[in-house]
């Protein structure tokens, strides 16, 4: 209920007199059943805008520091991540990365839509980086299509860093689903995997215009000594 409060009553009204969305190829997300929308990642406030306008709920995996905070500050950030879908994930690898398919996973098979940022983490400088495969064993494993979105000048209303949102338009592209069921039972299979992830990447930077960069975006944070949790 505090979902469709905020989506329809509090925070959605108020987000889209701010950023005015347009949208194209809503067609494209399937009325039921459950299915991966895959996204580039420029701001904070990509799995805030997208959620809003689709008719659907939609869970995205969120990083844990977004949960953690202490104080009233810590408070707002967690219920309002709670409140709009959002699920924590630990990113430190490892079981902490198994963890985070199982949840992803869990949402899948009640027959939801998942959000993920293949990249793994908000782009530093507008352009799309190499994706994470965690998101192939998902689909290989849920046996789901992948919905490729396109968030568009989203960096432009809230640019890392910023406290407050800027008042500009903003956009969403979605694509046709893409269907890697001829994989089935090859989750396995690394090459398979870096398969899949790649094609999932050069669609959305088809339906962006994102520059690709085929190096993930966290090596270049680190390189540039910018924390990768930004």
């Amino acid at each position: 209920m505090f979902y469709w409060l905020m989506k329809y009553v509090f925070v959605g009204p108020f987000l889209r007199r701010v950023f005015r969305p347009w949208v194209t190829g809503m067609e494209n997300v399937p009325k039921k059943g459950a299915a991966i929308l895959a996204s580039n990642h420029l701001s904070f406030i990509d799995s805030v805008l997208l959620p809003i306008e689709l008719d659907r709920r939609i869970s995205f995996l969120a990083k844990a520091e977004y949960f953690t905070g202490k104080g009233f500050k810590g408070w707002a950030i967690r219920s309002f991540m709670l409140a709009t879908g959002q699920l924590p994930i630990d990113r430190s690898g490892g079981k902490a990365s198994e963890a985070a398919l199982l949840t992803g996973l869990g949402v899948l098979r009640r027959g939801e839509l998942l959000g993920i940022y293949p990249e793994g983490t908000r782009s530093q400088d507008g352009r799309l980086y190499r994706g994470r495969t965690g998101i192939a064993r998902m689909v290989v494993e849920g046996q789901v299509p992948v919905i490729p979105v396109a968030m568009i000048d989203t960096e432009k209303a809230m640019p890392i860093g910023s406290r407050l949102p800027k008042v500009r338009r903003i956009g969403i592209v979605i694509g046709k689903p893409l269907d890697f069921s001829r994989f089935a039972g090859l989750e396995g299979d690394r090459f398979i995997l870096r398969s899949i992830t790649d094609e999932i990447m050069y669609e959305l930077a088809r339906l962006s215009g994102q520059e690709y960069v085929d190096v993930y975006a966290s090596s270049v944070k680190k390189a540039a000594g910018v924390p990768v949790a930004r």
